[in-house]
Order: structure tokens, then sequence, then C-alpha cells
């Protein structure tokens, strides 16, 4: 697909990097910069247009990096901004654009502004830069509200003042450790904005944005009504008081005037857990953000109906605002796809495949996750791969409890194991220490067998799931980006097949017998073999040039 510099995220490939699980180039057991830098060749290889790399300034790591101490800074452990602007040279070098995460609706409680706050009188300057509040009850010993944290518990937490009595409770959606800041404050603002030019003028192409629909709130709002929705999942309130405000909206128009001021201009990425999908539209109107991930794409069922809805909705609802869909399979957050499409799932209620429980069928797994793979790279607007996806790699559901070190673990009483087991250290080698992923040891313990999904294996097995992601990526630039998805009517409701543009095909297969292929005059590609007398199996995709 080939597209104009300054418009390539319309139809671009992005990498995910969860830089402490890539590649350990220093040998301490954590991925890095060095590690990451190694391996550019490899991304280049794969065929992806730019690299996300999640958070990588200085943090207590309470929550994977995104409790930030220093917004301007790399934690030593994962090198240094001279090492980080290396990357950035080598990345371009290879034709690679670098996405950074920015996580603006807190800090770490390690923040100096934070330890500022602390350290001040209740209405000071430095206590507006957070979220302060007076406790309820006769001696303020209660929360100011029933709010909760997304990770669980109450989203309160009181602190001690200078003077050593009990004081005033701050707020935090998260981590007790992750401070929300007040976007009402213009200091915050306009430290955010310093923020972006800092790493702009760095040469980085842009920012994906943690919790983009959660920095403005209404602390006027009463207690929630909780329905005991699950932790981490989007909220099910109407107006809710933290998420999704019409404010936020303010705070993006600055924040692309900034990103357009750059030659060529940067970009903006929402993680934004959003519903209906015309709210998530908002947030990607022509003076604002670029483009937004798909969570409800995400989320569907693997059934016909259920993926052919999402895809209609979201291609019809952002073009209504002209911007391009997003696809996502997998991300540092939810469940691998493989283990998620490895259960016997169903289009329920709400469409989700997310199961808590049950037998997992990896075979079963991997055989889907390469039919949505192909669906999703054939799909008009970006896409989104996760470091391992292009590996197949299953969801480490036994890791032992004392290793588990995501906060959902705690905050839910030790009832939900958090989202640990989608970040192990990657495999790079058959054998060897930490299967090539560094010297000494991965900081998540690797799955005793792990080679057997390394890249190396990969690359020695022309029917991996590396090589079918390569050549996808491949021959995804012949397709013409601007065509749209032109359904094709087929008898069978559990076959998805479309049309882009006037040669080039999709056909996915989600019922329980193989079907027979549409005319064409070549099969371009495949996520399985077909059977014998020619026909498209069960859970298989197949392009087709017509």
């Amino acid at each position: 697909m080939t597209q104009a510099s300054h418009d390539w995220w319309r139809n671009a490939v992005i990498y995910q990097v969860y830089i402490r699980s890539f590649a350990d180039g220093t040998g301490d057991g954590e991925g890095d910069i060095a590690g990451l830098r190694n391996r550019l060749p490899y991304l280049h290889d794969l065929g992806v247009d730019a690299l996300w790399i999640n958070p990588w300034y200085p943090s207590p790591l309470n929550d994977g990096g995104y409790d930030v101490a220093d917004f301007r800074d790399i934690d030593p452990r994962f090198g240094d901004l001279s090492q980080a602007k290396a990357l950035l040279d080598e990345a371009h070098g290879l034709g690679l654009r670098i996405l950074l995460d920015i996580v603006p609706n807190h800090s770490s409680w390690d923040h100096e502004w934070f330890k500022q706050a602390l350290a001040a009188e209740p209405g000071s300057p430095e206590r507006a830069r957070y979220i302060f509040r007076d406790g309820r009850g006769p001696n303020g010993d209660e929360p100011p509200n029933n709010w909760r944290s997304v990770f669980g518990g109450s989203a309160w937490e009181r602190i001690t003042e200078p003077d050593g009595s009990p004081g005033q409770w701050y707020f935090h959606i998260f981590d007790v450790s992750q401070p929300d800041f007040d976007w009402s404050n213009p200091e915050v603002r306009a430290e955010f904005l310093d923020i972006l030019r800092f790493w702009f003028d760095l040469g980085v192409d842009g920012f994906r944005i943690d919790v983009a629909h959660g920095m403005v709130k209404d602390m006027t709002k009463p207690d929630i009504p909780y329905d005991e929705s699950g932790l981490l999942d989007r909220p099910k309130i109407a107006d809710h008081p933290f998420f999704d405000r019409d404010g936020v909206h303010e705070i993006y128009r600055g924040w692309r005037e900034l990103a357009d001021s750059y030659d060529p201009p940067r970009l903006y990425v929402a993680e934004a857990w959003v519903e209906p999908p015309e709210r998530l539209a908002r947030y990607v109107r022509d003076d604002e953000l670029h483009s937004a991930f798909n969570f409800d794409y995400l989320k569907a069922a693997w059934s016909a109906s259920d993926l052919r809805r999402s895809i209609d909705e979201s291609v019809t609802v952002l073009a209504s605002v002209g911007a391009p869909a997003t696809w996502v399979l997998e991300n540092h957050d939810v469940e691998r796809v493989v283990t998620r499409y490895g259960r016997e799932v169903t289009a329920a209620g709400e469409g989700s495949s997310r199961i808590a429980d049950g037998p997992v069928d990896e075979r079963l797994g991997r055989h889907r996750a390469r039919a949505a793979g192909l669906l999703m790279l054939a799909l008009p607007g970006g896409a989104y791969i996760y470091q391992g996806q292009e590996l197949g790699l299953p969801e480490v559901l036994d890791l032992p409890e004392d290793a588990l070190q995501d906060p959902v673990w705690e905050r839910s009483g030790r009832t939900r194991r958090g989202r640990d087991g989608c970040r192990v250290p990657l495999p790079w080698t058959i054998d060897g220490p930490s299967y090539g992923f560094g010297s000494d040891g991965s900081w998540l313990p690797q799955p005793d067998g792990w080679g057997a999904l390394s890249v190396e294996a990969a690359e020695a097995d022309p029917g991996s799931m590396l090589h079918l992601y390569r050549t996808a990526l491949r021959m995804r630039r012949d397709i013409p980006a601007a065509e749209p998805v032109d359904w094709i009517q087929v008898d069978n409701p559990d076959v998805l097949a479309f049309r882009r543009g006037t040669g080039f095909v999709c056909v996915v297969n989600l019922g329980a017998q193989p079907v027979a292929l549409p005319d064409h005059r070549q099969v371009l590609l495949l996520s399985g073999e077909l059977t014998e007398d020619g026909m498209l199996p069960t859970d298989t995709t197949a392009w087709l040039a017509t």
C-alpha cells in the first residue's frame, strides 16, 4: 500500500514493542534499548511500517512503566537519552518510524511534582497539580466518594500531612502509586505540551496516548451505582464522572496544533475505551487525534456475524469524520489471541470472546489466529501487531504466583492474575539462556519448551506464523489502499467474503464445514491448507486474485 509521507499512518502496520520483554542487550534479565537496536533488522524484515514502544521512562514499575517518575528521560534499566537518539536514527535509516507512549492521566508517586504536593499544605499550588480532597465523615476518615480504581478497591488514598496528622485524600484511577493529574490546572496542560515538544524535537514520530479518554473529571458528581463489572472493563455508566468527558477534546485540539507545526506532522493514536463507536469517532476528528485503537474489533467473537458487524460499524462511523479504521487483535493488556480463540467461544450477548476460565486448545487457537491475522491485514486502514503475535505465542496461564507483578493481582485480592501472561519475554532461539532473550534469565519466567515457538524455530519452518505474517505484510502493499470493503454475497452465513478494488478478494470460513472458493484467477495466500478437492476448510482465510 503506497502512502504519502505525511499520510503514512492511514494504512500503516505498527508493531508494538513491550520493551521490558522484547530483547535484553545488557544481560540483566530485562529488555532494553540495546536489545531493541540489535533486533531492528528483524522488524524491518517483518515488513512493518513503524514501532510503538511502551513506556521507557524512569519508573518504579509498579504498573509496568505506566507509573512515570520523569517524562523527559529514560529509565537506566532500559538505557539513556543518547541511546534513544541512536535508536531513532537507526530505525529511521531502515524506514521505520517510532511512536512512544505518553501517560497524561497520572504520574508515579515518585514524580517530583507529587513529592512536592505531599510536602505542601492543602490548597497549595503544588497540590493543585493533582486531585486532592478532604474526606467525608466527622474527621475526614472516609473517602470523598465511593469511586473505584480500575484495578480494584477505592480510587482514593489518604495521606499523612507534613505535621504527621491524618490528611487529605488523593484520587487515582489506577494503582495507589499512580496519582491522577488535575487537567483543569493550566500548569498541567502547559507541562504536557512541553513534554510532547521535547520528544518531537528528539525525532519521535508520534505518540500513543494512554487512557486518552480519562484525563478530564467532573469531581462534583455523586457516588456511582456500581454494577460489579470486571476490572479493566469499559465502564457501563452513563455520563461517567472520569471517563469520556467532553473536555478532553479541547486538550487534543491543542495537541494537534503542536503536532501539525512539525514537518512532517507528528502522529497521535488514542487508547480510548469508549462506546458506542460514535463516541470513539469524536476523538479522531480532523482537528484532534489521528487514529484510535479499535477495541470493539478486538473484543468481537470469532463469528462471521459479529466480525462483519464490527467491521461495518467501524468503517462507517470513522469514515464520517474522515478517519481510517485501525485494527488490533492483541496488546499488552489483553489475553493473547491464540489463547482467546483457543477456547470454544460463541457470539454472546456483547459479542465478546474474552473468557476468564475454561480449557484452551492451542492448536485450534493458533489455527484461528492465523486466519484472524490474514483477515485483519486484508482490511482497509491501519493495523497493530503486538510482539510475539507474529510467532503465535499463547498466553502464559500458569506463571507462579510469586512471579506476578501486575497490580491487578494484589488489588483484586489475588482473584485476578492480571496481564503478566501476555508480557512474558520473547523467545528468540530454540535453546540457550532465556531462549535468546538475553544472556542471564528473564524478569518473568518463560515456560519450558518456549524455544519451540522462537524466532529461530519459525525461521526454519516455511509454514510458520512468522512466514505467514511476512508474506502477508509484503503482499498487503499491493492491495489498493483507498479501496473500501465491498462485501460479496454468499449463501453461507458463516463465511465472510469481500473485495478490495477489482483484483483482490478475501474469504474467511468461520463455519464447521469446508466451503467452495469464489471464482478467482489465483490463490495468493492461505492461512491453512485447502482440502484435497480445493475447498476452504473451517477457520481458514484465503487471499485471492480475481
